[in-house]
């Protein structure tokens, strides 16, 4: 295991060091991308599974986080494929939400890689904590949402921006409940149409994630043979979750979803 202040860069030696090879370290991260990837598809909340195995196969907080990325970057970009007509119910809020989505992304992502591996792994067990908070309270949110903009119209205006505008830099930094959060500040946005919200939620999150891989690649602090790996598994696994959809009921997956964040920070907050 990697200490807090071990290098974040990834070179080719450094690789060759690692577990790379290991027949267990590789199950399992494709066990772990797998199971994101089809829970994403039912209910969100794949980061939980891939963020804790990551770290279990040696890589540092900030590398893990910023591997994760790129592995469950497939989910999205499929989801919007089935997504293409819902998506033009939207209309002309696309193309904006798609840039602040971008803008953000990229913002978070050099954020993250300024304020380094050290201040990330201090934030770990607070970023889990408030990513399971707001999954376990996002349908609240969402119905009280609703209650507060009726309208099946959207209205747009500074705070509902300001709000897509900080979790686009939160999706850049982290990610972990960036889906729940988003659903929630597109109905405060008034988009009440759930599936042209979540049509839209996708858009966002995937133009957050690319924007925010387009930095980290640039940056040069990813473990490419654990991403290749998961990114190929997350892919199979949004296919299979979106087949299991009808037939896996979601409330119980969220609910274990919700335990298992809970014991990751009291884990990663030394409470256990």
């Amino acid at each position: 295991m990697y200490a807090a202040s071990s290098p974040v860069r990834w070179t080719w030696t450094t690789w060759t060091n690692e577990r790379v090879s290991d027949p267990a370290t590789l199950a399992a991260l494709g066990g772990a991308s797998l199971l994101a990837g089809a829970v994403n598809a039912i209910a969100g909340g794949g980061t939980f599974f891939t963020f804790p195995v990551l770290i279990w196969a040696g890589l540092p907080p900030l590398m893990a986080n910023t591997t994760n990325m790129v592995a469950l970057l497939p989910a999205n970009l499929t989801a919007l494929a089935a997504l293409r007509g819902d998506l033009r119910r939207a209309g002309g809020y696309a193309g904006l939400f798609a840039i602040m989505g971008a803008i953000g992304g990229a913002l978070g992502a050099v954020l993250l890689l300024n304020l380094g591996n050290a201040v990330f792994s201090a934030l770990v067990p607070w970023l889990i904590g408030f990513a399971t908070l707001l999954f376990a309270v996002a349908p609240q949110l969402r119905r009280l949402a609703t209650r507060a903009r009726p309208s099946a119209e959207a209205r747009l205006g500074p705070a509902p921006l300001s709000f897509l505008a900080l979790v686009s830099l939160y999706g850049g930094y982290f990610g972990a409940g960036l889906g729940q959060m988003t659903l929630a500040t597109l109905t405060l946005c008034g988009f009440t149409d759930l599936r042209a919200a979540i049509a839209l939620k996708n858009l966002l999150i995937f133009s957050i994630t690319f924007a925010a891989v387009l930095v980290i690649v640039a940056g040069g602090t990813l473990h490419w043979p654990y991403a290749a790996l998961m990114f190929a598994g997350s892919a199979i696994g949004g296919f299979l979750g979106g087949h299991l959809l009808t037939h896996v009921p979601a409330q119980p997956v969220r609910w274990a979803i919700i335990a298992y964040g809970t014991f990751l920070t009291l884990v990663y907050s030394g409470a256990v």
